[in-house]
């Protein structure tokens, strides 16, 4: 009796492992579930994911929003913390879809790698799936790529794209921000994934005490419940997610042409991870907050009789929040003051 030898796949020879592929999607495939609803039609597994909008909107606009992790993913994998980027992953584009007010309806992930590793690549995307239920969002569908020569080492890069929806008439737009209203800050975790080149170029300098290590490595706040249910009962009339850029590049891209918004520095004090960046990269003020978020992960400019209301519902989401500065008239041409 001759023993049947099984030949070698030519796709693994070449550094493309299928059975790698469908080892990751049956291992991942409760944690993806676990966000689907009524309104998510079929399974993982499909050629494409299908959601049911529903008719309770009138004159819905749908938004969509795409960003990825940045370098931030080389210093996770440094320091075996890749289970919880997928949550910086999630949070980068639910974060910039909730500031027009849009509820998040589902999210897409992309997976690329040098090597696929089943175990390795199912704790991220786990990561994706959990944050996508702390934002309410059903995690649709994903596509996971291995591409050996393309990626050295075992680099991997992440990628993702959300859709969400808003009533057309509840729709936040900076339109009616006006002189008076207040900016509210909202605490940021950290860096969140923005300044990583940056902050890595540093870290190969000087060494961080670990506290500081931790502090940038914590994954990305989600602010959609938080925001979602401030809008409902406080009105926000403008908002911004504060990402790379910083204070200076992002609050301008919602005022209005003939306003700007006027902040106090004395407002808040960098946190100890932002004051080691600034003393151990030796950055300008200027710089840092052109940069980094400097604390600060999201803005809305409310009217003065609505800090306390909006503050006291941040808080019960376990989020700190301080008065930032405020919208004032101005003819120049740079829509943000420092004072």
């Amino acid at each position: 009796m001759t023993n049947k030898v099984k030949p070698k796949d030519p796709y693994a020879k070449s550094g493309v492992s299928i059975d790698a592929g469908n080892d990751l999607v049956e291992s991942i495939k409760a944690s993806v579930n676990a966000t689907h609803d009524k309104r998510v039609l079929g399974g993982i597994g499909g050629f494409a994911g299908l959601f049911q909008l529903g008719g309770s909107y009138k004159n819905p606009i749908l938004v969509g929003c795409t960003d990825g992790v940045g370098t931030k993913v080389s210093l996770s994998q440094e320091h075996h913390t890749t289970n919880t980027i997928g949550q910086d992953l999630v949070a980068m584009c639910v974060n910039d879809m909730v500031t027009c007010g849009a509820k998040p309806l589902f999210f897409l992930d992309y997976f690329a790698t040098s090597k696929l590793e089943p175990t390795s690549a199912a704790k991220i995307v786990k990561s994706i799936a959990k944050a996508c239920k702390g934002s309410d969002c059903a995690l649709l569908g994903g596509e996971t790529a291995e591409m050996p020569g393309h990626y050295v080492g075992n680099n991997f890069d992440l990628a993702g794209f959300s859709v969400g929806v808003i009533e057309k008439s509840q729709l936040i737009d900076g339109k009616k921000i006006k002189a008076g209203q207040v900016i509210l800050a909202i605490e940021s975790s950290g860096p969140h994934s923005n300044g990583y080149s940056l902050i890595r170029s540093i870290i190969k300098k000087k060494k961080p005490p670990q506290p500081i290590m931790n502090a940038l490595l914590k994954p990305t706040h989600l602010y959609p419940r938080a925001i979602l249910e401030l809008i409902k009962k406080v009105n926000v009339t403008g908002m911004a997610h504060i990402t790379g850029g910083g204070l200076t590049e992002n609050i301008p891209r919602i005022i209005k042409k003939g306003f700007k918004a006027q902040v106090e520095l004395s407002a808040w004090k960098f946190p100890k991870v932002f004051q080691w960046l600034q003393d151990s990269g030796k950055i300008s003020n200027t710089d840092m907050l052109r940069i980094f978020n400097c604390g600060i992960g999201m803005i809305c400019i409310l009217e003065s009789r609505d800090v306390k209301k909006a503050q006291m519902l941040l808080k019960k989401h376990k989020f700190k929040s301080f008065t930032l500065g405020t919208i004032q008239r101005s003819d120049s041409p740079s829509q943000i003051e420092y004072i």
